[in-house]
C-alpha cells in the first residue's frame, strides 16, 4: 500500500505564543472533518469545547482525550461524493486559555463630573489596572467569541474599560464626599468597585480577579487651588503669604549673575531681616494661644474674694496686699508688724508676746514694761 492511501488521524493541541489569546479555534480557518479516533491534548491552563454538527458536544479538561465522530476514514469520503467530496459532518474545537490575564488598563477617556463638598463641582480623571480570567468557557464562547477563529484581550479590553468607568462614576459619587479625603481610601474604593462589577463580568463567563485604582486626579487649576489651601492652612494669613512670596522672588532675583546682580544681592541682604521681621511679627489685636500649663494661675484675694494672679502683690479691686509675712489665721487679714490682734476680727495674733495688763486701770502695756504707762502702778 502506498503512502497516498494512508489515512492519518488528527492530533489537536494548541500553544499560546502571544500570551494575549483568550480563545483559539482549531482549525482556525473554519470547521473540519475531524475523524473518528482523533486525539485532543489539553494543558493544565486550558479547557477545550468540542463542537460537532454545529453544536457544543462536550467540554474537556486537562489530559488526552479521544474524539468520537461519524467521520470514518475512507468510508466518509465515499459517502461525501454528493457534496463534492466534502463531508457534511463538520467539527471544530475551541481551546480556551484559563490563565489570569493581568495588567489590563482602564481609565477615563474624558473627565467625569464630581460634586465635591468643599471644592464644588469639579472634573476628575481616574486610571487603574485589572485582571480577568475565564471561568465558564462555553458561556464565554457563546456570548462573546461566536465563530471567530481567535479572540484576544484586545477585542474585549475596550468594552470592559467602558463598563468599569461607567460603574466607577456612580460608585465614586456615592462613597466619596471630597477629593481632599482621598489619601488612604484607594483600597476601599477599589474593593467596593470590584464587588459592583462582578455581576457585569460574570454574565460573559469572565471573573474579575483583581482591580486597582492607581490615580484619581482633578484638573490642574483644582490641584493649584488645593496646594494654595494647604499653604494657607500653614501660614493662616494671606498678607504674610504675599510678603513671603515677594521676599522669595527678590531673593531669587538677587542670585542673578553680574555686577548688577551682586549689588542687588547686597542690598537685599541688608533688607531681608527687616522684611521677615515685619512679615512674621504678631498682628495687632492678635492673642497668642497658650497651653493650660502656660496660663497664669489665679487665687482669690483673702480680703474681698476677687480672683487675681498668684504672683500679684496687691488686689486690683480692694488694694489688699498679697505678699505678707503675717496674716490672721482666722480671716486672712494682713497684720501690721507690731499688731497683737487682728484689726478685722479681733483674734489674737499667733506667735506675738502677751502684753501685761495693769491690775489698777486694766490698761495693756508692752511685755517688757515695769510700770503702767497710764496710772503708774507697778506691774506684777
Amino acid at each position: 500500500m502506498g503512502t497516498n492511501n494512508i489515512v492519518f488521524l488528527e492530533v489537536i493541541e494548541w500553544f499560546d505564543e502571544t500570551g494575549r489569546e483568550l480563545v483559539h479555534r482549531i482549525p482556525e480557518e473554519g470547521s473540519g472533518e475531524v475523524k473518528l479516533g482523533a486525539q485532543l491534548i489539553v494543558r493544565e491552563s486550558q479547557a477545550a469545547v468540542f463542537f460537532y454538527k454545529g453544536r457544543a458536544c462536550e467540554a474537556f479538561g486537562p489530559g488526552r482525550h479521544t474524539l468520537t465522530t461519524a467521520n470514518v476514514p475512507v468510508l466518509t469520503k465515499l459517502l461525501a461524493i454528493p457534496w463534492g467530496m466534502t463531508s457534511p459532518l463538520r467539527a471544530e474545537t475551541y481551546m480556551v486559555n484559563m490563565k489570569v490575564f493581568p495588567n489590563l488598563k482602564w481609565g477615563t477617556r474624558d473627565p467625569v463630573a464630581f460634586k465635591d463638598s468643599e471644592l464644588g463641582l469639579i472634573r476628575l480623571r481616574a486610571h487603574g489596572v485589572f485582571n480577568i480570567q475565564v471561568f465558564q468557557p462555553l458561556l464565554f464562547i457563546n456570548t462573546l467569541v461566536g465563530t471567530m477563529g481567535r479572540f484576544t484581550t484586545e477585542e474585549i479590553e475596550e468594552y470592559l474599560k467602558r463598563v468599569i468607568v461607567s460603574r466607577f462614576n456612580d460608585y465614586l459619587g456615592e462613597n466619596l464626599d471630597s477629593v481632599l479625603n482621598l489619601p488612604g481610601k484607594y483600597e476601599e474604593l477599589a474593593t467596593g468597585l470590584k464587588e459592583r462589577l462582578e455581576k457585569d463580568f460574570s454574565r460573559f463567563g469572565l471573573a474579575l480577579s483583581q482591580l486597582f485604582i492607581t490615580s484619581i486626579t482633578p484638573p490642574p487649576e483644582v490641584q493649584q487651588a488645593i496646594d494654595d489651601k494647604g499653604r494657607l492652612n500653614i501660614i493662616q494669613d494671606l498678607d504674610r503669604l504675599v510678603k513671603m512670596k515677594a521676599a522669595m522672588a527678590m531673593e531669587k532675583a538677587a542670585e542673578s549673575q553680574g555686577e548688577a546682580g551682586s549689588g542687588m544681592g547686597m542690598g537685599l541682604g541688608l533688607m531681608m531681616p527687616a522684611m521677615f521681621a515685619e512679615a512674621f511679627k504678631p498682628q495687632p489685636g492678635a492673642t497668642a494661644s497658650r497651653s493650660p500649663q502656660e496660663r497664669p494661675q489665679q487665687v482669690k484675694c483673702p480680703d474681698c474674694g476677687h480672683p487675681i494672679a498668684k504672683e500679684a502683690r496687691f488686689c486690683p479691686l480692694c488694694g489688699h496686699q498679697q505678699l505678707v509675712f503675717d496674716q490672721c489665721i482666722d480671716c486672712g487679714k494682713n497684720l501690721p508688724p507690731n499688731a497683737r490682734f487682728c484689726p478685722k476680727c479681733g483674734r489674737r495674733a499667733e506667735g506675738k508676746p502677751v502684753p501685761k495688763v495693769c491690775a489698777n486701770c486694766k490698761t495693756e502695756n508692752l511685755p517688757d514694761s515695769v510700770f503702767c504707762n497710764q496710772c503708774g502702778e507697778r506691774l506684777g
